[in-house]
């Protein structure tokens, strides 16, 4: 196994021949961490990689976008995050996401955007935007596509948690098992044989036939600079983040 890991505390990127696995150090997509998947993302695609595989570590997959920077009011540009998900969802390799524990809000997009979503038997999975009076915005074109957009719909309004069996039965996951890394590996050992040229014919055309992604993408960033510039908005997660208090606590 060749240790190409350049980031530090963000990522742990490892190749093994043409499969690239990259472990998220942080539940949180900062900044910093979207950069670095962005980054190993090229890296995959420039090297002729097969596969990138993104894992969580410790109790949760993704928990989605950094609530205490946006109680600061730090600056934060949603079309990197977008774009990171629509190149894992196009690029010329196979995404294959691996969710293990809690996987929310933004961790919810990441997951949905690659072409493969594992996770074990006790991995759970929620959208809670609305409670804060956000939506998810950036999120519903990739996870319309993958459980439709009814689905997708009663997931937002109702903020309701998903067991991994319920996640697999509307399409959320692909497939599940009490070992995850076994599955993982079972995957890993079909997709190796695939060729890169023929991967990225596939992933081309398939961008080209289903286009959502790149048509609702103007909207989807404009919905989310308009909600995150909203001062109630931005007070509800002041409040949460000192004090764990939902708005109507």
């Amino acid at each position: 196994m060749t240790d190409s890991n350049p980031y530090a505390t963000t990522l742990d990127l490892r190749q093994t021949g043409a499969i690239w696995r990259a472990r998220l150090l942080r539940p949180q997509l900062d900044a910093e961490l979207v950069a670095a998947l962005a980054d190993a993302m090229r890296r995959c695609a420039a090297g002729q990689g097969v596969v990138l595989a993104i894992e969580g570590s410790g109790e949760a997959f993704c928990l989605g976008g950094d609530l205490e920077a946006a109680a600061r009011d730090a600056p934060y540009d949603p079309a990197s995050l977008y774009d990171l998900w629509r190149g894992l969802s196009e690029g010329p390799f196979v995404s294959v996401a691996l969710a293990r524990g809690r996987t929310t809000a933004g961790g919810v997009g990441l997951l949905a955007c690659c072409d493969i979503a594992l996770c074990d038997n006790g991995a759970t999975f929620g959208l809670p935007e609305m409670l804060f009076g956000l939506h998810p915005a950036c999120v519903m074109p990739f996870l319309a596509r993958r459980v439709g957009a009814q689905r997708a719909h009663y997931l937002t309004l109702t903020s309701a948690s998903l067991t991994a069996a319920q996640a697999l039965a509307c399409g959320l996951v692909d497939a599940m098992d009490a070992d995850a890394e076994a599955l993982l590996r079972a995957h890993l050992l079909r997709l190796r044989r695939l060729s890169p040229s023929a991967i990225a014919r596939y992933k081309a055309y398939r961008a080209q036939t289903d286009g959502v992604v790149a048509v609702r993408r103007d909207a989807a960033l404009d919905a989310n600079r308009a909600m995150f510039a909203d001062p109630i908005v931005r007070d509800n997660i002041r409040r949460y983040v000192t004090t764990t208090k939902f708005p109507w606590e």
